[in-house]
């Protein structure tokens, strides 16, 4: 199935003359330089501190509004990056279903949806129960629920075979595929993911967020299923990043940077699993994109006070069910233009009445018209609102 990254996960016969890290005698034991290291993640981790200690001060609720949006962005963007769009409210509602939390405007989710944010939040929330065999297949079943991929059916809780080939990564119109990456024969994936999990839970000790940047890489060169490895190493690194903080709240999304970031994601993937298993650039990669992911996090943290301090304001004011919900809908960043026609298909409510609401609001200086007129007159959060 072809995603927007052009990457496809397919089954060939073609044979490739270039050697993969897994075919290396010494795989999987791969090294780094120390020295290349230990800055870059000195300096993340200060970061992570600063940031996790400024949520931390936060009230509960906007703690809570915080780490709604921030999973809600890692289950989107994670999807996203494979090619799989995923409806933003379904995924906030289904988050917030599950974690309790009492939010206006909830919705049903889809049943991909919900497979989707079921396994994101067992990594997260569930971040010190081991990690297992049967955990990854139960991640695996909620990924695809139908058993199938796109048309094409898959076999899902359950690894991979060669019944069609070798498993390959490629790119390019069919004919003319380019092949990214060939993952190890299917007959060693008991042995290879047996090492995996005991390296995981068990093996040398080593700083957790270095060992995150080494789980993503090592699991996604496995490659053990048919499709999903790439959202499924993402939540894998999510666990062990959320035990580095021994916390299941997140404020911040590395799956959204690696979402801005997707095509030096893949090249730098590319470069590594056909290098050897010195892993310094791969490391120093993954550190960045983490640190740019805080830097994410800080516009996090200034929507979430601004919405803060807009209901302060407006404190004691009567807003009916519609118009609190959209103008959270606004504070969190609406899609496209406002429009009395969007007011009354979103809100379930008459144009007349989604009207009346805005002209309301109108009046009161929190929302204003923006240029233009007549059917295509549109509506902004006005500076008093927005600020």
């Amino acid at each position: 199935m072809r995603g927007n990254s052009g990457i496809i996960t397919a089954r060939s016969a073609v044979n490739m003359p270039v050697t993969y890290i897994h075919d290396l005698p010494e795989w999987p034991a791969f090294s780094w330089d120390e020295k290349a290291v230990s800055a870059r993640l000195a300096s993340v981790r200060h970061r992570q501190g600063r940031l996790i200690g400024r949520m931390e001060a936060l009230g509960f609720a906007l703690r809570s509004e915080a780490v709604l949006q921030t999973l809600t962005q890692d289950v989107v963007q994670s999807s996203d990056i494979e090619g799989e769009v995923l409806d933003v409210e379904q995924v906030r509602s289904s988050i917030a279903r599950r974690l309790g939390m009492d939010i206006a405007g909830l919705i049903p989710a889809d049943r991909d949806v919900e497979g989707v944010v079921e396994m994101m939040l067992d990594a997260t929330q569930r971040f010190e129960q081991p990690l297992t065999r049967e955990r990854l297949f139960d991640w695996h079943a909620s990924l695809f629920p139908t058993g199938r991929s796109g048309m094409g059916r898959i076999s899902v809780a359950a690894w991979r075979d060669d019944a069609h080939g070798r498993m390959q990564v490629v790119s390019g119109a069919y004919g003319r595929e380019k092949v990214h990456y060939q993952a190890p024969k299917a007959d060693c994936l008991e042995k290879e993911m047996a090492d995996f999990f005991d390296w995981f839970e068990s093996g040398p000790k080593m700083d957790l967020v270095l060992k995150a940047a080494v789980a993503h890489l090592w699991f996604v060169t496995i490659h053990p299923f048919d499709d999903g490895n790439g959202r499924i190493a993402r939540a894998i690194a999510d666990l062990m990043l959320a035990r580095s903080e021994g916390s299941a709240q997140r404020f911040y999304s590395m799956s959204a940077q690696i979402r801005i970031e997707r095509k030096s994601y893949y090249d730098i993937l590319e470069s590594t699993q056909k290098g050897v298993l010195d892993i310094t650039p791969w490391l120093a990669w993954f550190l960045d994109c983490l640190d740019r992911a805080f830097d994410h996090a800080e516009e996090t943290l200034s929507k979430v006070l601004t919405k803060a301090q807009f209901w302060e304001r407006h404190v004691g004011e009567g807003f009916n069910e519609r118009q609190r919900d959209m103008l959270m809908r606004l504070m969190d960043g609406f899609s496209g233009k406002l429009t009395s026609g969007k007011w009354a298909k979103i809100e379930k409510c008459s144009p007349d009445t989604a009207l009346r609401d805005i002209n309301d609001l109108v009046q009161r200086g929190i929302l204003f018209k923006e240029p233009g007129g007549g059917r295509s007159t549109s509506y902004a959060l006005s500076d008093q609102g927005d600020k």
